[in-house]
């Protein structure tokens, strides 16, 4: 997420997003995340938010970081036990085969969709053979501003699918579901399970 007005919109909304979101509506999903990491790996939450999700993944047990563009947010996840948490953009993850696995729960919709080959590829330097993946979208097409002004870009399943394999990934689950954003509209999103394939020598 590098977009100023949608970064503006969570720094002012931050407290907001917390209440919506607190019943940690994707338990399940992080639930089969945690099952593909090594236990007390290093695992990172891309896109935190206020770091529900890292918090979580503390509390059983792994290292958790935690990223997001927005400052607030950024606070918000730094008070919660366990969790490592600093501002960056997504075009700042430059680690390099640090990570067991990536959970970006809702937060790549934020990236034009111009830069998502190029972040699934960073995304996959910065984690580990066999890295676990989680990642959360809207569906549909375009992009573009929601009703509250943030940016957002949509995908359908097979394009999604097919970025992440271009990148290295292998598909293990994906699910669909439907859901009341922050702007308060129903939208259909899908989520995806994936691990990073070896790398040919």
């Amino acid at each position: 997420m590098s977009d100023g007005r949608t970064i503006a919109v969570y720094d002012a909304r931050a407290g907001d997003y917390e209440k919506v979101n607190e019943k940690l509506y994707e338990l399940a999903d992080l639930e089969a995340f945690a099952a593909r990491v090594a236990a007390g790996g290093r695992v990172l939450d891309l896109g935190s938010g206020p770091g529900f999700y890292a918090a979580r993944l503390a509390e059983w047990g792994f290292e958790a970081d935690a990223t997001d563009a927005s400052a607030e947010m950024v606070a918000r996840a730094a008070c919660k036990p366990g969790v490592t948490a600093w501002q960056a953009r997504f075009d700042e993850l430059v680690a390099e085969g640090v990570y067991d696995g990536i959970w970006a729960n809702f937060s790549l919709l934020h990236l034009p969709k111009a830069e998502m080959p190029g972040m699934l590829l960073r995304i996959r330097r910065a984690g580990k053979p066999g890295m676990a993946l989680h990642v959360g979208l809207k569906l549909g097409e375009g992009e573009g501003p929601d009703g509250i002004g943030r940016f957002y870009a949509y995908y359908g399943e097979d394009e999604l699918l097919g970025l992440m394999r271009e990148a290295g990934f292998e598909v293990i689950a994906r699910r669909f579901g439907r859901g009341k954003g922050l702007d308060g509209s129903l939208s259909d999103h899908i989520v995806v399970l994936a691990r990073a394939k070896p790398v040919p020598e």
